[in-house]
């Protein structure tokens, strides 16, 4: 009995044994099983979508070529089109705009406002594809050039113009403009303005002194304060009567600017203001002298500025002045105190006035040397002023504040000279 109840326990053992192998092995048939399934499917698959493919590709050849040709056949003559309105009742305007509706247009780009840049008078355009697309050969930036503030004006529009075969996806431009490119004559054209908002003054010649002969960027020391010219014109007018004939008048010349305030500066004065306040922000601009230009200084003033008063001699004022006559000299001045630089005078004077940071800094406008800062508070809006004798300035304004000064200013934050440091040196 006992060698009995061996065998039968042996055997089922056995058979759980036997059982357990072969769930072992169907398990590891049906993974196999799915394995295969699934590459067969995904074989199955992509012959379909290339057979597709292949498919579009022949029904866009024989549709682009069908087209083409009554297209083609629509401009041989009216009578060509007439026809096949006539038999098929189709316009060719209708199967020109088929043509274009079924070629592949690639989708529009969109502009990348973090890598766009507007620095040192220069636009920087950037933008990205939805999607990559390898089709796309290269791209066209059109762009117009704006020389007025605020957004662009249909009045006076520059004419588009047009950069070709860019192949990156961003381009630098100078000046301020509107730009827009677009991916092929047919494809989409996106536009976009990238303007700076700039400090854009003249000179304010209803306000000059007499002996300054001033239009909107220039000024020019006249010794005559415009006797000269009344005495010419007195000459050729002695012995007329009544007005000059039409035929003597220059077509393009321009009446004589009215002078509001003939005496707003007198006697060795010799200044003129800028036409705009500053009343907050940053600004720059930018002065050059004439070569022979023997005394000249350049800077800031409150409206307050008497008649008799010079730029740097009043505690409203602060300024550059450079003087070649006699002496060579080049010092900062205001409220009636100077501080001698000993640096170059350079071909052209950088302004940079920070009206909130109470901060007005002069540079080397080539290099960017910093020439000299004020460090002050403003208490009324400034204008910028110019005193100029035997010589001329030219200006250059609607300037954005260069990188490099944006950076000086940080770095300097008021330490390298101050106002307080010229009320110990007395003139």
């Amino acid at each position: 009995d006992e060698v009995e109840n061996l065998k039968t326990t042996f055997h089922i053992e056995n058979s759980s044994n036997i059982l357990s192998e072969l769930d072992e092995e169907f398990d590891s048939l049906y993974s196999i099983l799915d394995e295969v399934k699934e590459s067969m499917i995904n074989s199955i698959k992509q012959e379909q979508t290339r057979k597709s493919q292949e498919l579009q590709v022949r029904l866009y050849n024989c549709l682009n070529m069908i087209l083409t040709a009554f297209f083609l056949f629509s401009l041989i003559s009216s009578k060509a089109a007439r026809q096949i309105k006539d038999r098929y009742g189709i316009k060719p305007t209708l199967l020109f705009n088929l043509f274009f509706l079924f070629l592949p247009v690639p989708k529009a780009p969109e502009i990348d406002p973090v890598e766009c840049l507007v620095a040192d008078n220069c636009v920087t355009v950037a933008w990205r594809m939805p999607e990559e697309d390898n089709k796309i050969d290269h791209f066209i930036l059109e762009y117009r050039k704006t020389n007025f503030d605020g957004l662009p004006r249909v009045k006076d529009e520059r004419c588009w113009e047009i950069t070709d075969n860019i192949k990156g996806t961003e381009y630098t431009l100078s000046g301020k403009m509107t730009l827009r490119f677009r991916k092929w004559s047919y494809g989409y054209i996106l536009k976009t303005i990238l303007f700076w908002i700039a400090l854009n003054f003249s000179l304010d010649n209803s306000s000059s002194h007499l002996n300054l002969k001033v239009e909107d960027s220039c000024v020019e020391w006249d010794p005559t304060g415009g006797k000269g010219q009344e005495k010419i014109k007195g000459k050729e007018n002695k012995g007329r009567s009544g007005t000059p004939s039409p035929k003597r008048t220059s077509v393009g010349s321009r009446p004589p600017a009215v002078r509001g305030s003939r005496d707003r500066f007198t006697g060795e004065s010799y200044t003129v203001l800028g036409d705009t306040a500053i009343e907050s922000g940053q600004h720059y601009w930018e002065v050059k002298a004439q070569k022979d230009c023997k005394s000249y200084s350049v800077g800031v003033t409150y409206k307050t500025l008497g008649k008799f008063d010079q730029l740097g001699k009043t505690n409203t004022s602060w300024c550059v002045h450079v003087n070649n006559w006699l002496q060579n000299t080049f010092a900062a001045k205001h409220n009636n105190k100077v501080k001698a630089l000993d640096v170059t005078v350079p071909e052209k004077i950088g302004v940079f006035c920070d009206f909130d940071g109470g901060q007005l800094s002069f540079y080397d406008a080539n290099s960017k040397q910093l020439l000299y800062s004020f460090k002050t508070k403003f208490t009324q809006p400034v204008l910028p002023g110019f005193m100029v004798w035997c010589g001329g300035l030219s200006l250059s304004t609607g300037m954005q504040v260069p990188s490099a000064v944006r950076t000086l200013q940080k770095s300097e934050n008021g330490m390298t000279g101050s106002a307080s440091s010229l009320n110990n040196v007395t003139q």
